[in-house]
């Protein structure tokens, strides 16, 4: 566990993923311009998820290397980053078991996903997260859901839409469970008073 705590508060390690997150949240942004192009002005802020995601990471990360803590930052992200992680991950999975197909940038996507899951809780040993910023975190998660299911503004996988009311089922229930773990890894982390400097 030591060895694992020492890599991820190296500092030549935090500058590697914050450029590895700002490059794969530039691509996730392009992959987004289509539909971005169809998507009203009021709703542009809520439509691309991942990289919004990442891009709250990008943040974390900055203010690591800053000896700083940005808690909004680090709640949006650790909720964000799961959510959006597992999930893109079940729908290429679920596109490859509609379509019997999945070109090799599927699986390029269920592999950064699920890392993008997973990032964001192995640093929160790390974050100094009070419960007020969980709430702030949930309902911006919940409204991210009521914008994608409400008012269809979900991102486009063209071969799913006739599930789409599972996924928004499935979708608001992940979003849940990704609230319910950042309070799980934040506040244990409060509770045990684990203080880990980031050299």
């Amino acid at each position: 566990m030591l060895w694992i705590m020492t890599i991820l508060r190296n500092r030549l390690f935090l500058w590697l993923l914050l450029i590895v997150n700002i490059l794969g949240t530039i691509y996730g942004y392009i992959w987004y311009i289509p539909q971005l192009r169809n998507t009203p002005p009021q709703f542009l802020l809520f439509v691309p998820d991942s990289p919004t995601a990442s891009l709250f990471f990008c943040f974390v990360l900055i203010a690591f290397l800053m000896n700083r803590n940005w808690p909004i930052f680090e709640v949006l992200a650790i909720i964000t980053l799961f959510k959006y992680g597992v999930w893109a991950v079940v729908m290429n999975l679920l596109t490859l078991w509609v379509s019997g197909d999945l070109p090799w940038q599927g699986y390029m996507l269920m592999a950064s996903h699920g890392a993008m899951a997973v990032q964001g809780i192995l640093y929160s040993s790390f974050y100094r997260v009070k419960l007020w910023h969980i709430v702030v975190g949930a309902v911006w998660t919940v409204h991210n859901d009521i914008i994608d299911y409400v008012y269809m503004q979900f991102p486009v996988y063209s071969k799913l839409y006739m599930y789409i009311q599972n996924i928004g089922y499935f979708t608001f229930w992940l979003s849940i469970m990704s609230v319910a773990i950042a309070y799980y890894f934040t506040q244990k982390t409060n509770r045990l008073h684990i203080h880990y400097k980031l050299s």
